[in-house]
């Protein structure tokens, strides 16, 4: 890929496996992303997830992440060490190839429009993305937690949100999104439960309070270890090595009588960052050497290369495989993934009218129905609009065979254990998404088909009208599927949301076969 965005959200949830397992489908689902790393830890009460892509993917997979954990995580009942103010507490984009930070920025106002707009969440930008000086740290936005966050909001005009309501989410509180340059999250633990030792040496090496520059710090108590933690952030590891902001604990933790007992990563770090510190010994816990940005980043492309190069290899066989795999008796793939494939050869037909072109004269612009000649920009338009759906089509349908795999693990569980109703919610709305998700991309399908009726040559009509039989199938599959799950969904919020959504699609669809 010519041009890749890093993207590392952090959502409110260390404890549940299963949440955090939908949150990656969700991200997966994603035509063109990548899932490097996934972090979680039940004493911060914290996830991390690390994806990389093309830009316009990315943005998708942070909208999409979004909307699952709202629907997932409830901060009404979440108690943990981390400071946060969401569900999806923090959602940063980073440069990393044939990108600027300007791109970034775009990206970030973008994704935070719609979290506003479509999901009812408050949105506040920071770092680069920000025009305001006083939002453009994390930690200013989460000063005082939620209930400090809510009084601004309420009484401070300078605290209006930058997209979204004026009001905290009821159950997903604020989101936090913006642009900045690579970040080390890193972590230094100390032989000690003193709570206070920890908090009094964040504060004195942390920039805001006179020490390292680049370098912001919190003391955060390990309760199952029985430990406590240094929790830093280098925001430019070139000023501030990891090496240095191990050295500045160690030595204040010296002077209390506190000795070092490990560090850790959370997430990836640059490989430079690492050759940095290579002289220095940092006891590292459970270090992989995958977890440099650099070595992940080539082992993911390199595999994803190669199997799109074997995809094009055969197309022939890959079809027959295709069709053996549906018809070998076994769950997987269904009527999902036949759904997504069927929505994918749709909009891969209205592409291939797209590149045919418009009428090329009188006669075919009369045999077209045409009212007039036609800007071949709006077929570019359309045919760019619909190779992203036929895409995003594919990779639905490896997700719905994934999405019912993840139900029948979950009704695997012992009956006795008892995450277990969780984990068959959990599992049952991805499955509910994903379909809904085919339906929802096979309807701006159908809409875009129909419209190049009248804007392409007449020997491709025939095509377009197979085309909008297949997009067609593709709404109704999906639908069939979507209400089929949530026969057995027991979460009745989930049941309304989605039912809701699924039937202004049905309507879409109604209206779709009159016109």
């Amino acid at each position: 890929m010519e041009r890749l965005v890093e993207c590392v959200p952090n959502f409110s949830e260390g404890r549940n496996a299963a949440t955090v397992h939908a949150l990656v489908n969700a991200i997966r689902a994603v035509e063109g992303v990548f899932v490097l790393d996934e972090e979680m830890d039940q004493d911060h009460h914290r996830s991390v997830l690390t994806f990389v892509g093309l830009p316009e993917a990315v943005a998708e997979a942070a909208f999409q992440a979004t909307r699952t954990a709202a629907g997932l995580i409830d901060l009404r009942v979440h108690q943990g060490g981390h400071p946060r103010v969401g569900a999806t507490d923090v959602v940063p984009f980073v440069p990393i190839k044939g990108v600027t930070m300007e791109d970034c920025i775009s990206l970030s106002r973008l994704v935070g429009e719609r979290i506003g707009n479509e999901l009812g969440i408050p949105v506040f930008l920071y770092e680069r993305a920000t025009e305001y000086p006083d939002r453009a740290n994390l930690e200013t936005i989460r000063r005082g937690g939620l209930e400090g966050l809510a009084s601004r909001m309420a009484s401070e005009p300078d605290w209006v949100p930058d997209f979204g309501p004026r009001h905290l989410h009821p159950t997903a509180g604020a989101t936090v999104v913006g642009a900045r340059p690579p970040l080390i999250a890193y972590n230094v633990n100390l032989q000690t439960d003193d709570l206070a030792v920890a908090k009094t040496i964040a504060k004195t090496i942390r920039f805001s309070s006179g020490g390292l520059p680049y370098l912001k710090a919190i003391g955060i108590e390990l309760k199952s270890r029985r430990l406590v933690q240094v929790s830093m952030n280098l925001t430019n590891f070139e000023e501030t090595p990891i090496h240095v902001a191990f050295e500045a604990v160690r030595r204040e933790g010296e002077q209390r009588g506190v000795e070092v007992c490990g560090s850790e990563l959370i997430g990836l770090v640059p490989q430079r960052a690492l050759i940095q510190g290579a002289e220095f010994f940092l006891k590292l816990e459970r270090f992989d050497s995958t977890q440099v940005l650099e070595t992940r980043l080539e082992l993911v492309l390199a595999r994803e290369a190669k199997a799109r190069d074997d995809q094009k290899a055969d197309l022939a066989s890959s079809v027959s495989e295709f069709l053996s795999a549906v018809a070998a008796g076994t769950p997987t793939p269904g009527g999902g993934s036949v759904a997504a494939l069927a929505g994918s050869l749709a909009a891969a037909l209205g592409v291939m009218a797209c590149r045919i072109g418009p009428p090329a004269d009188q006669k075919e612009l009369q045999s077209s129905k045409a009212k007039g000649p036609r800007d071949t920009r709006d077929l570019k338009a359309a045919e760019r609009r619909l190779q992203e759906l036929s895409e995003k089509l594919r990779g639905l349908i490896q997700a719905d065979a994934d999405a019912y795999a993840g139900v029948v693990t979950a009704y695997r569980l012992p009956k006795t254990d008892s995450s277990r109703p969780h984990a068959i919610a959990t599992s049952l709305r991805v499955a509910s998404e994903v379909p809904l998700e085919t339906a929802t991309l096979a309807s701006e399908t159908a809409l875009l088909l129909r419209t190049l009726l009248a804007q392409t040559k007449p020997t491709v009509v025939p095509d377009l009208k197979v085309g909008l039989l297949m997009a067609r199938a593709a709404i109704e599959g999906g639908l069939e599927n979507v209400y089929a799950n949530l026969k057995s969904q027991a979460n009745q919020l989930v049941v309304n949301d989605l039912t809701q959504r699924a039937r202004a699609i049905e309507q879409r669809l109604v209206e779709l076969k009159s016109l």
